[in-house]
């Protein structure tokens, strides 16, 4: 069978069952499937694919049709720069979350030999990429996932910058290593009534451990504030993602705990999507 042929059934396959990126999805499938480019797939739609490679390209468009992301089905999603490894146990990378890594570039733009804690850091997207950016940081990473260390440690080595960051598995509340010039955040911040209104490719497929803000979506939020109100540095910088409805809420509690808060940065809807503020207190 040809490749176009092959990619056509997909997409009606997909389109059948209200996957509004079919078309996208069945071209990334079968550049997954015989490890080419999607540009490949485009300029040469008339090569054939083998029979092993067809049956394997014909199992994930049927888990696609379910809702499963194609970021689970291919083990990797772009971010920033780069392309992370990915897989069901950590969060799939969003561009809104791309807000972070500009903040502290434009924040630190003139300052050397920063180092950065990331609380919750899942596939280790935002750290890394910020070490990316600039050589001369270093990172501190802790996330309660095990599953979520293995997939940094992966990244941060395919990456090449294993040797500047160090990662513990470990809940934030028992954390208390060091004193950083910055801290970053993106917590899971959905309340729990509000599951049933998330799309099913998500609240089917990832893990609720990374999603899960408790009661009133802010119970995560609180514990990283307070505890990074211990680990920063007098002067030091908070950046936090946080719901698009949670800004006066995490405003007072940043105030409460010594911060100082510097603007509310908004995402690609024009949301609120992340507060920075300057620890000012002991």
């Amino acid at each position: 069978m040809r490749l176009q042929t092959a990619i056509q059934n997909a997409y009606q396959k997909l389109k059948n069952n209200n996957i509004i990126s079919a078309l996208l999805d069945s071209e990334l499938l079968m550049a997954n499937v015989i490890n080419k480019s999607r540009e490949y797939i485009l300029l040469n739609s008339n090569h054939k694919i083998s029979k092993k490679d067809f049956n394997y390209f014909q199992k994930l468009v049927n888990q696609r049709s379910k809702g499963k992301p194609i970021a689970y089905l291919t083990n990797k999603k772009f971010f920033w720069k780069y392309e992370f490894l990915v897989d069901k146990n950590v969060l799939i990378p969003r561009p809104d979350t791309e807000i972070i890594i500009e903040q502290v570039l434009k924040i630190y733009k003139n300052k050397n030999k920063i180092n950065f804690l990331d609380i919750g850091f899942g596939s280790g997207c935002i750290l890394i990429s910020i070490l990316k950016e600039r050589e001369d940081f270093k990172a501190t990473g802790v996330d309660i996932s095990n599953h979520a260390l293995k997939i940094c440690k992966i990244n941060a080595y395919k990456l090449g910058v294993k040797n500047r960051v160090k990662l513990f598995n470990s809940d934030i509340d028992k954390f208390s290593l060091g004193k950083y010039d910055l801290i970053i955040s993106n917590p899971p911040y959905i309340k729990n009534l509000d599951f049933k209104y998330l799309k099913k490719d998500i609240i089917d497929f990832e893990p609720k451990l990374a999603l899960d803000g408790g009661l009133d979506g802010i119970s995560e939020i609180r514990k990283v504030i307070k505890k990074s109100s211990e680990l920063i540095k007098n002067g030091g910088r908070l950046i936090l993602e946080i719901a698009y409805n949670q800004k006066n809420e995490v405003k007072r509690l940043l105030k409460r705990n010594g911060f100082y808060i510097n603007l509310v940065a908004k995402d690609l809807a024009n949301n609120d999507r992340c507060i920075i503020s300057t620890k000012i207190e002991e």
